[in-house]
């Protein structure tokens, strides 16, 4: 029964001798006196890309009653409710109140122009809330867990200067020195010894000349290695095309591919330069898209992560350009970071229409006009900061992931979730495993059910076929500084990461655009 009290993401080992009396492993002093925040991370928040919508009418009504809940939970099972809340019983709790919620405010009519009815749920069964055991059946799990898209900063390189360490509330993880919340141990720590995670990818930054260099993304391949990750952090190789000459821009991912183990190329067509496309189809914009294509496939890996969606109004972040060059390069795999899916003008998604150029629809749109992007095709869907800013809207949500079955089909949408940027991406992990679309969306839409299955292969067997890797199951726990329990005594709690107002995002911008001219 160890394995019940750290049951959020199953790491039993850590958990200090047990008695056989539960209530002496929850009180721990001034921890308990201490609000983790929701084990779901329902506020404002964004990665830096986009302004952080104001939490909806079902959001705030969310919120309100999973605290709620979860004091009378924890008050009935005679537990802190720190603990509780920091429990798969604590999630289990909130998802419950998320599925109450959204279902009254679909009948209220709060379901949204495009549909009526709850698109999507949580499978939480009532005595989730309650019980280990049930919590764990319906949160856990021992799937392969690939992250593709993780992000982290190094306070060694540069961030002083940035005030970046200033802008995220990162800053705020414990440490005496706000700039060691930027370290590789801290990223290490909330990616695999808070959550599931099993493998993941450090995912390069929109900017040339970044922090997050490829210098530092290999010694950090090498710490994990040497604290018993063998095997698990891959790195892409960041390539900004339109950044400066051309020619130097193609030297320096050939110089990189020559010293670095690059798993990826990464690149963003609306930012570390001037805009500009995969296909070059506009010849106002700098012509560099074919060349840079041409030379992912002399170097290898075939492999290209870009960025599309999340724009800021640029109009370069949108997927149109996905599709013709998927096309021109069929050697070439294409995975789309965040899928085209955007926040700008408080739209949400909807089921698929062409003429409704907006979102996930831009992708499949692009794909269909060019006749790839199938099941088995070279365009692979990715769901970082995609499914966190939808998980609170079940269902916007089956829409979303509903329409991207239909497109991709199961094998070619892949698991990322944009962290550290919000916090531990265990929340993020256990939502996806609950969350099912409903059948009335599955027969009016024809949408896929969300199997098991399905689930297992998004969230790590497609990526490992795609990067070309085997699978490594199984826990990879390190001591941090002699870290015990690292889920139940965690300073952060439950806490999100990315900046969290349009004012934070501002001068997250304002930091990015001095890098970038500093280089210039």
């Amino acid at each position: 029964m160890q394995r019940l009290l750290v049951m959020r993401n199953g790491h039993a080992a850590t958990v200090p001798s047990y008695s056989g009396d539960r209530r002496k492993v929850w009180h721990m002093g001034k921890l308990d006196d201490q609000y983790p925040g929701l084990p779901i991370k329902l506020g404002p928040v964004s990665n830096g890309e986009y302004l952080p919508p104001p939490p909806t009418p079902l959001i705030r009504e969310t919120v309100k009653r999973a605290r709620e809940q979860a004091f009378r939970n924890a008050d009935r099972l005679g537990m802190s409710r720190r603990k509780f809340l920091l429990s798969a019983m604590g999630a289990a709790t909130t998802l419950a109140m998320l599925n109450a919620c959204s279902k009254e405010a679909n009948k209220a009519g709060g379901g949204g122009p495009t549909s009526t009815g709850v698109g999507g749920t949580y499978n939480v069964p009532d005595e989730a809330q309650f019980d280990y055991d049930a919590a764990y059946e319906a949160l856990g799990g021992e799937e392969f867990i690939f992250d593709v898209q993780t992000h982290f900063l190094d306070a060694n390189h540069d961030i002083p200067s940035l005030g970046i360490d200033r802008m995220f509330s990162q800053r705020a993880c414990g440490e005496q020195d706000p700039r060691d919340c930027f370290s590789v141990d801290w990223y290490l720590d909330l990616l695999f010894n808070k959550s599931d995670t099993n493998m993941i990818v450090i995912s390069a930054l929109p900017f040339a000349g970044s922090p997050l260099n490829p210098e530092v993304m290999s010694k950090t391949i090498e710490l994990a290695d040497r604290i018993g990750c063998t095997g698990r952090v891959l790195m892409q190789g960041e390539a900004h095309p339109s950044y400066g000459p051309l020619e130097q821009a193609l030297e320096n991912m050939a110089d990189i591919h020559s010293k670095m183990p690059v798993g990826a190329w990464k690149t963003y067509t609306h930012w570390g330069g001037p805009g500009w496309w995969l296909d070059d189809h506009d010849p106002a914009a700098p012509q560099v898209g074919e060349a840079f294509l041409q030379k992912v496939e002399e170097l290898g890996p075939p492999l290209v992560a870009v960025h599309k969606g999340f724009g800021s109004g640029s109009p370069f972040a949108d997927p149109v350009d996905v599709g013709p060059a998927a096309k021109k390069h069929p050697n070439l795999n294409f995975v789309v970071y965040h899928s085209g899916f955007d926040v700008e003008g408080g739209k949400t998604e909807g089921p698929y229409r062409e003429e409704d150029d907006w979102g996930i629809n831009r992708l499949i749109t692009s794909v269909r006009r060019n006749g790839v992007g199938g099941p088995g095709g070279n365009v692979y869907a990715e769901l970082g900061s995609t499914w966190k800013v939808l998980m609170g809207n079940p269902t916007a949500a089956a829409h979303a992931l509903g329409k991207l079955l239909l497109q991709f089909g199961e094998d070619n949408i892949v698991w990322g979730t944009d962290s550290i940027w919000y916090g531990s991406p265990q929340d993020q992990i256990e939502a996806f495993r609950a969350f099912e679309i409903t059948p009335e969306f599955q027969e009016r839409f024809g949408y896929p059910a969300l199997t098991k299955k399905t689930k297992a292969k998004i969230l790590g067997l497609n990526s490992a076929r795609l990067y070309g890797v085997k699978p490594i199951t199984g826990i990879c726990r390190f001591d941090r500084d002699q870290i015990e329990n690292t889920r139940l005594t965690s300073f952060d709690g439950n806490l999100t990461f990315g900046p969290r107002t349009a004012e934070e995002v501002y001068r997250v911008r304002q930091a990015e655009l001095k890098q970038f001219t500093s280089f210039n």
